[in-house]
């Protein structure tokens, strides 16, 4: 590492041998629309940081097995880094190949946690050589952009948080020897909880290990002193905010109580990055899910995080907040004044109400949505090559009862993943979930065949912990009381593939625009499903809350007409919003001491 840019000894942290603190926030490209990564890396200046980091999400770049990775339009990873450079900011490059961040899959492919007996994160042979195929992709791109090429990247992570999945060193040291032998030469460092349980699993000798959390900064720097004595100290992700999952509340942290603690590490020599910076949206079928050892956590569409700098670019009492704090340890105690284009508010739409027109029913539309697979027992998602959306499965089975005296038995789903719209003979029967699906739902048989369909849709892939790669579909079987039903017939439904034409036969709204404007769509009365924009897919809607409104960007909507699509999983309602603020529901104190603890 003789000719990295950034160095450290003594605990303490130099750049071109000048000591230097790292002043950083997260801004993800995958979230943010490829129009606004200026503005948003020119916000994040004007906060007063030396630094941007990103994730790499590789499923991002390579949905399917048998296409390569694709780095043009919204995926063009270098244009990000190097419109980074052009605002001024140095880059953190994180490129997993797993990085949580609340994204589908812990950013995984599914083709590649699909995989029968895969070991994941770990020196199982399928899984390195994937991911040094992947590497070979994607890490010229970096590469070729750091520091000793005249570019912006100074540091490269080793992996992520592995401290809080395994214990498989080995592994770590492969990684940071592939990024090694592949034309990295900037600092490596890996990233780890703040405490010894975290650094056991995750950290290596020889190598930077810097810190994830939220608190008790204090208390991670007196560990590291112990355990890493000549490192200086790095929180690569301190949560100044939290994410949300639907059917709770909307997190927030209270700003001046984020910029103290920041003030306490920085105070104490250390450096920052405020993750997230900017959140950005989890667009299409972006969002991720959690598990909280007993059911699904899924994810919202936001990614707003109660940011700095908002969803919609937005300056808040944090980024200003955040900003002192950056500026102050840079010496700089007069601020400098923030250029006007950055403190007025992004144009929006009028706020209007649409009347929303009925589109084909759920269960034909889904019928006719992909080509049909049979088998003998349900195959799974990863089986049917399916990393997001939904599947219809259907079969013939017989409940009990006989003609005239009808009996009651239960429709049961053994290892259902994640939500199960079920009818019978055409009849709508009720919803299922991972946490319901064995207790079932009561049918009224007379002993004859009936046919079954059961429509499952993937909430979001777990993207954190023991269960991340965990396959979606139904996983077991379908039982009637206590028997097998077989031989079914699987209808993929790919929604994040839906072109135009297949759009066509769906609820929808139009509006007219003299220019492009934000704007923020909801859907009163409406009850869960999916919205197009001008046949781009923003993400999922779920009355359950928090989130009640969707975020548009501007680059989304064109002068002229322009045409929403929304695909209704329950009850439809009739009219479509277009408002002028957000609404991200009501709000309570994010659990950032109680996440660094679990």
């Amino acid at each position: 590492m003789n000719n990295a840019l950034l160095s450290y000894h003594d605990a303490v942290l130099y750049r071109s041998g000048e000591p230097y603190r790292i002043l950083a926030g997260a801004i993800h490209y995958f979230r943010v629309h490829p129009d606004l990564w200026q503005d948003r890396l020119r916000r994040l200046k004007a906060m007063g940081a030396n630094t941007v980091d990103t994730y790499v999400a590789w499923n991002f770049h390579q949905p399917k097995r048998q296409e390569a990775p694709d780095f043009t339009g919204w995926r063009d990873l270098g244009r990000f880094i190097d419109l980074a450079a052009e605002e001024g900011l140095e880059v953190i490059v994180r490129p997993g190949p797993y990085i949580c961040a609340e994204w589908d899959n812990g950013g995984f492919p599914a083709w590649l946690t699909g995989i029968p007996g895969i070991g994941l994160r770990c020196m199982d042979e399928v899984f390195t050589s994937a991911v040094e195929e992947w590497f070979h992709h994607l890490l010229p791109i970096i590469a070729s952009r750091q520091a000793s090429k005249g570019g912006p990247v100074v540091a490269v992570q080793i992996e992520n948080e592995y401290g809080s999945y395994g214990d498989d060193h080995d592994y770590i040291r492969w990684n940071r020897r592939v990024l090694e032998e592949q034309g990295i030469t900037e600092l490596l460092f890996t990233a780890d909880g703040g405490t010894d349980y975290f650094l056991d699993g995750g950290s290596v000798e020889g190598t930077w290990a810097t810190a994830t959390l939220g608190s008790r900064g204090d208390e991670a720097i007196e560990t590291w002193k112990r355990r890493r004595p000549d490192e200086p100290f790095f929180n690569v992700e301190f949560w100044g905010g939290w994410f949300d999952h639907w059917g709770e509340h909307h997190h927030r942290r209270d700003a001046a109580d984020a910029a103290a603690e920041a003030r306490k590490m920085l105070d104490l020599g250390g450096s920052v990055c405020v993750y997230m910076a900017h959140g950005g949206t989890n667009f299409g079928l972006g969002s991720g899910s959690n598990h909280d050892g007993s059911k699904l956590q899924p994810t919202v569409t936001s990614y707003d995080s109660d940011a700095p700098i908002a969803e919609n670019g937005a300056l808040t009492p944090k980024f200003h907040a955040f900003r002192t704090e950056f500026f102050r340890a840079q010496g700089i105690v007069d601020l400098p004044e923030i250029p006007i284009e950055l403190l007025n508010d992004a144009p929006v739409l009028p706020a209007q109400s649409l009347p929303l027109s009925p589109g084909r029913g759920l269960l034909e539309l889904v019928r006719d949505a992909g080509k049909p697979v049979t088998s003998v027992k349900p195959l799974t998602f990863e089986q049917l090559g399916l990393d997001g959306g939904m599947v219809l499965y259907s079969a013939r089975a017989v409940l009990p009862g006989r003609p005239g005296a009808p009996t009651e038995s239960r429709i049961r789903i053994t290892g259902l993943n994640d939500r199960a719209y079920l009818w019978v003979d055409g009849e709508y029967a009720g919803v299922l979930d991972d946490q319901t699906g064995e207790e079932g739902l009561p049918v009224q048989g007379t002993g004859v065949a009936a046919n079954l369909e059961i429509l499952v849709e993937n909430l979001g892939r777990i993207n954190y912990g023991p269960l991340t790669g965990h396959g979606k579909g139904i996983l077991c079987g379908v039982l009637i009381n206590q028997r097998y039903t077989f031989h079914w017939t699987q209808t993929p439904v790919a929604l994040g593939e839906w072109t135009e034409e297949d759009l066509r036969e769906l609820s929808g709204a139009s509006f007219e625009a003299t220019q492009p404007a934000d704007t923020y769509i909801a859907l009163p009365g409406s009850t869960k499903g999916f919205v197009w924009l001008n046949g781009f897919l923003l993400g999922r809607y779920w009355n359950k809350g928090p989130q009640a409104t969707l975020y548009v960007p501007a680059p989304l909507v064109q002068a002229g007409t322009n045409s929403i699509k929304v695909l209704e999983l329950g009850e439809p309602g009739t009219v479509v919003e277009l408002r002028d603020s957000p609404d991200l529901g009501p709000s309570e104190a994010g659990p950032i001491a109680a996440a660094e603890l679990a």
